[in-house]
């Protein structure tokens, strides 16, 4: 098994709702991890069972977070390499996947015989020149029988952009699989079934409402907005892949108490163009309001929600 991580960078978004300060970065990257990122676990899990993802499986993780679902599909005996665009995030798989905390390119992985995990920057080659770089077997062996047997985007706004060259970029992605490889796209499913919807939408009515929301795959819109029903479908189509299956997955977000699902739900980065508009305090003040219908006698916050994955084809 051998774990490889890439840091991609995406062009930023206009300077209004530019990214919080490092410290911030740190702090929030560090609630994903340890707060936020579980709750899509039944989704990785469903995913990879469907798949039979494991021993000789290699997978292409986008927007692989903090590593969780790379680590999930490693604990299965699949190979994995990681791409995001948060580096504090990516900085924090790192950790769980190479030697530990300040682990570098090169770090080996205490569990990998043999194995070694890479960190590679993506330069102006590209997302496979840096896999190439890397080691990771992208390239032209990608279609000699060494590429990548599953492509995950879980969320690929998140991995990949949300602007018009998303379709282009998840078709580039998908190059460096096998044919016939899966591809997989997930989202949110119907905002009637998605508790987490309601709140959600109090940082898409205090953003700055001059950045259109627009369909996946459209203009940059850091605010969250509801998955429409063919979106994924629209997606991987303009990608040139072939359509081959959906599912949805219960994913309920659960917190042990109101801090935590605030602090859970600032983590995503759905919110921080909110705080760019407003302030900070009264993002938290009105997400603590949104989120008090969830909030059980005991102190802790359930939200029931659903999410739908499609696997299309290379």
């Amino acid at each position: 098994m051998t774990s490889t991580l890439i840091r991609r960078h995406l062009p930023p978004y206009p300077s209004s709702v530019s990214a919080p300060g490092a410290a911030i970065s740190r702090a929030r990257a560090r609630d994903w991890a340890e707060i936020q990122e579980r709750m899509m676990v039944p989704l990785y899990e469903a995913v990879y069972e469907r798949l039979e993802v494991g021993a000789g499986t290699r997978l292409l993780g986008l927007g692989c977070g903090s590593g969780l679902a790379l680590l999930m599909a490693v604990a299965r005996g699949a190979t994995v390499c990681g791409v995001d665009p948060d580096e504090e995030r990516l900085g924090l798989a790192c950790e769980r996947l190479l030697a530990g905390p300040g682990a570098r390119p090169g770090a080996a992985h205490p569990s990998t015989p043999g194995g070694v995990a890479r960190l590679a920057r993506l330069a102006d080659g590209g997302l496979g020149g840096a896999l190439t770089a890397s080691g990771a077997g992208a390239g032209p062996a990608a279609r000699t029988g060494s590429g990548f047997t599953v492509v995950t985007a879980f969320d690929p706004p998140s991995a990949l952009g949300a602007d018009g060259a998303l379709p282009e970029r998840l078709a580039s992605a998908a190059a460096l699989a096998e044919p016939g490889s899966p591809v997989v796209l997930a989202g949110w499913g119907p905002p009637e079934r998605c508790d987490t919807s309601a709140v959600l939408r109090v940082g898409a009515r205090l953003a700055d409402r001059a950045v259109p929301q627009l369909p996946l795959g459209g203009a940059p819109s850091p605010r969250w907005q509801p998955c429409g029903r063919d979106d994924l479908e629209d997606l991987a189509q303009r990608a040139g892949l072939r359509l081959d299956g959906s599912g949805r997955v219960a994913c309920p977000f659960g917190y042990a108490d109101m801090d935590s699902a605030v602090r859970g739900l600032l983590s995503t980065g759905l919110f921080d163009a909110a705080e760019r508009t407003t302030d900070a305090t009264q993002v938290r003040k009105e997400i603590t309001e949104a989120l008090h219908p969830y909030r059980r006698q005991d102190g802790t916050v359930w939200m029931e929600n659903v999410m739908r994955y499609l696997i299309a084809r290379t």
